[in-house]
Formats: C-alpha cells, structure tokens, sequence
C-alpha cells in the first residue's frame, strides 16, 4: 500500500498537471527529451553502464561514439529511443496490456545485443545477480507471464496507478522471463502503465541504486509496500519536474530550494528534513543527489504535525 499522504500529494500534483493540458509544444518536446536521455542513462547506469549523463546524451541525440565505451553500452543507450516511442504509439492505442508488447519491447532493448534472446522467454534456470531469490523454472514463465497480464488487466480499473505500475514493474522482475534484459523491460514497462493513465514518465535514479535493490529484495519476500512507497515516490519526483517546467508564475513560496534553506526559521534541522523527504512524508523531489523542497511544503507539514501529531 502506498501511503496516504504520499498518494494524496501525488493525485493533487496530478491534477494540476491535468490542468495544464494541452501542453506547449515546444516545452513538451524538450521535457520528453530531457526525460529520454535521464531514462536510458540511469537505467543502464543501474544495470553497470559505465556511460555519463552527458555521454549518453551525444550518443542519443547526436550518433557519436564515446572513446573507451563497448559496442554493447552504446547499443543499450540507443536501443532505449525506439522502445520510448514504441511505449507511447501503445497508449495511444488504448489496448490491455499483452504478452506481445512484453516481447516486442524486450525484443527491442536487446536489438543487436542478443538476438538469440531479444523477445524471447529464457530457456535455462538463471539467478538474480545480488538477490538471495530464486526465480522460478524456465519451464514455469509461459503459464506465470500469461497469469501476469491477465491479473494486471484485472487490476487495472480497480487499482490506483501508482500501486498498478510498481506491481507491473515487481512482477516483471519477479517472473524475470528473460536471460537478460529483464530490469530495464520491467522499468520501460512501468513507464507504459503509468503512461496509459496521464502519468509523466517516470525515472528510478541511479543514486537510489541500493535502496531499489533493498526494496526488491523485501518485496521477493512478501513484502511488497516498500516498493510500492519507492515508486510512488519517484513518481512524484517527475511530476514535480513536470509542474516546475510548465507552470508559470509560481510563487515564491512554491519555489524550490535546498533543504538547508528550507530549514531556516523551522523547528526541523536540514538532517530531519531529508529524512522526511526520503521517507515521502515531506514533499520534495531528489535532484541529482540532493533533494530539494519548497517553503510550502515545509509550513504544511509543521501544520500537518500539529493537527495530527503524525511523523
């Protein structure tokens, strides 16, 4: 279960984001790219690519190749692009979720990596690297895929957005149908879910490289809101990047700023702040490795304590 006030923040910002459709175009396109190369490149740096930021972005936006880089970190940036479009030309359709897009979009993170394997189910026993689960027998992914997309249509018009796509994502990596590639599928398709429902695209940062793991890991045990809260909170993180970019005229007190800054003048030191803010009880969004938050955020939540006590 994702927590309450953390949903809550999230289908306010969502709203407000809905208010600001259609768009500008120009501010549009540049979010989706900023957004692109923020995906590919810590969604590879997750799984070990050693490509930067700014790297990544030359090898997508301009071909270039990167001296000291291999022939498959450049493909794994790249292949990233058509797998965005194919994702956004899926929601337009307006279709439940299938196996066949699974594949295809397998199929096409792994395009010139691994055709032997690109969109097709493993055929060997395979471990996670670092987990102490054990995935499920080769023999078993067919029939646990097929139940998987049938359970998330089911779910899909009685489950909030945000508990859907982590609950697609877990699965995913869950089943883990594939030899390889299965980590960087199950965040591209996440990315579908919550896509279909209005959502941005939404990015699981490369600083939060051990806590994605250590909530994976718990949710293998059974213990699946951790994960559920983690999403939910980078989920957050790119609706304010969103609402920063196409709002304008916000006000002062809406800003957003260091979280030493945000400290001043309260009870909270900067330490506690980040806290609440890794916690997803204070709204605020990490930028890079330092979470930022706004003079609001900080009075609502004094005056959240002081209604209810809640921490």
């Amino acid at each position: 279960m994702v927590d309450e006030g953390l949903l809550e923040r999230i289908k306010l910002k969502k709203k407000r984001l809905d208010g600001l459709r259609p768009f500008p175009k120009e501010a549009l396109e540049r979010l989706r790219e900023n957004m692109l190369v923020s995906l590919t490149y810590n969604s590879n740096s997750i799984e070990g690519n050693s490509l930067t930021l700014s790297e990544t972005r030359l090898v997508i936006e301009e071909g270039l190749t990167i001296g000291g880089k291999t022939l498959r970190e450049h493909l794994e940036a790249r292949n990233h692009v058509p797998a965005l479009d194919a994702i956004e030309l899926e929601v337009k359709k307006r279709k439940p979720f299938t196996e066949a897009f699974i594949l295809y979009l397998h199929s096409l993170v792994l395009k010139g990596i691994s055709e032997r394997y690109a969109g097709k189910y493993r055929d060997q026993n395979t471990r996670i690297s670092g987990s102490t689960y054990v995935s499920p027998s080769f023999h078993e992914v067919p029939a646990l895929m097929s139940n998987f997309v049938t359970e998330l249509n089911e779910k899909a018009e009685k489950t909030n957005p945000i508990s859907l796509a982590a609950t697609a994502h877990f699965e995913l990596v869950h089943v883990h149908p594939f030899i390889d590639g299965n980590g960087r599928t199950a965040r591209l398709f996440m990315n579908l879910v919550l896509l279909k429902t209005g959502y941005p695209i939404t990015i699981i940062q490369r600083a939060d490289r051990k806590q994605y793991y250590r909530v994976l890991e718990q949710a293998h045990s059974g213990k699946t809101g951790p994960f559920e809260n983690f999403v939910a909170r980078a989920v957050e993180r790119s609706l304010n990047l969103y609402l920063e970019a196409l709002e304008s005229g916000r006000k002062k007190d809406e800003e957003l700023i260091s979280l030493a800054k945000a400290a001043e003048g309260t009870p909270y030191s900067q330490e506690y702040l980040s806290l609440l803010a890794r916690k997803g009880k204070l709204d605020a969004v990490k930028i890079g490795r330092n979470w930022k938050t706004s003079k609001k955020a900080v009075r609502e939540y004094c005056s959240l304590k002081r209604i209810g006590g809640r921490e």
